[in-house]
């Protein structure tokens, strides 16, 4: 089995060089044919030249380094894209997924299995982030059509077959998570363990979270177009009701609902829901959008390795020769 290591690297430089000793002597444990892509997502602090310098005298390491920050899963894409290997595993950069632990993903990965998930035994963030983190995973599961959604993970291994799926896909609002399901509905899980962060702190805020929920939401499902037609009908419903009361009052006692008040309520909820409903179809409409401008997913701006090579896809575009 061969492997190629993806990992998206943003404000990471005191991590970067035990990283990659630790994933290298765990691939050396497994594997004698391997390599580890480093993708520097636009980090404004010193990750490039870390990563510069870690890669000398190291075959097996290779670089891609990108216009801009694009976002955890666009550098995900990215190194996805560039991986030579049969197997790919994606890790983060703050070694809270132990290296030590690929063994694990990769003997789970067998004939019946496509993808694995390392899910935490116990996860060491903050009361905030899991809550956003539980959020996140419910409208996964909504766009992944699959219960395994809410034990989605960054630390995963998947065939590199599975690419193939998604091989020509053009948008800057992505989840890898969701583009596996294009290519495979065989997923598992293992447990691994997790690791305090002892740098730093995670890029991922609450807002982050909700804003990636979103964007999964109305990129990769019809739940909430669903959810503004029932929205809909059960104000129809309503209202019919109101209709029925008003007139049933009328016939009884002879006169119908006083007063400015009832009618501004039923106005200002039925305005409401138009709202809203508005407001979903404005999302989808967006997002459409972005996709007739074709705007990429992501740019090169340089790579580093043995052969210089790049994501030869149409959805990066190179703009500077590699060093």
């Amino acid at each position: 089995m061969s492997i190629s290591v993806i990992v998206p690297v943003y404000l990471s430089a005191e991590t970067l060089p035990e990283l990659v000793r630790r994933v290298g002597g765990a691939l050396d444990a497994v594997t004698d044919r391997y390599e580890m892509i480093l993708v520097n997502d636009g980090s404004p602090d010193s990750s490039w030249e870390v990563i510069e310098r870690e890669i000398v005298g190291r075959s097996w390491l290779r670089a891609i380094n990108l216009m801009r920050n694009y976002g955890q899963h666009n550098a995900l894409l990215a190194g996805i894209r560039a991986a030579r290997h049969d197997v790919i595993v994606t890790i983060d950069d703050d070694l809270q997924h132990p290296p030590e632990e690929i063994h694990k993903l990769l003997a789970r990965l067998d004939a019946s299995t496509d993808v694995v998930y390392g899910t935490p035994l116990a996860m060491q963030h903050g009361v905030w982030r899991n809550m956003a983190s539980r959020i996140t995973k419910s409208a996964l599961k909504g766009a992944m059509g699959a219960e395994i959604a809410s034990r989605v993970n960054a630390f995963r291994a998947f065939r590199t077959k599975l690419r193939d799926g998604f091989v020509d896909y053009r948008s800057p609002f992505l989840s890898i998570d969701v583009l596996l399901t294009w290519s495979t509905t065989r997923f598992s899980t293992v447990e691994v363990a997790h690791s305090p962060r002892r740098i730093g702190q995670s890029n991922y805020t609450f807002r982050k979270l909700m804003t990636h929920a979103l964007n999964m939401m109305t990129g990769f499902s019809t739940w909430p177009l669903q959810l503004a037609s029932m929205i809909g009908f059960g104000f129809t419903l309503f209202g019919l009701g109101v209709l029925g009361y008003v007139i049933g009052r009328y016939l009884v006692l002879g006169y119908s609902v006083p007063g400015f008040p009832f009618l501004a309520s039923i106005i200002a909820i039925f305005s409401g829901a138009q709202l809203f409903s508005i407001g979903i179809i404005g999302e989808y409409l967006a997002r459409m959008h972005f996709r007739m401008m074709e705007r990429p997913p992501y740019v090169v701006r340089s790579v580093m390795g043995v052969d210089r090579a790049v994501p030869d896809r149409p959805a990066g575009t190179q703009i500077e020769a590699g060093r």
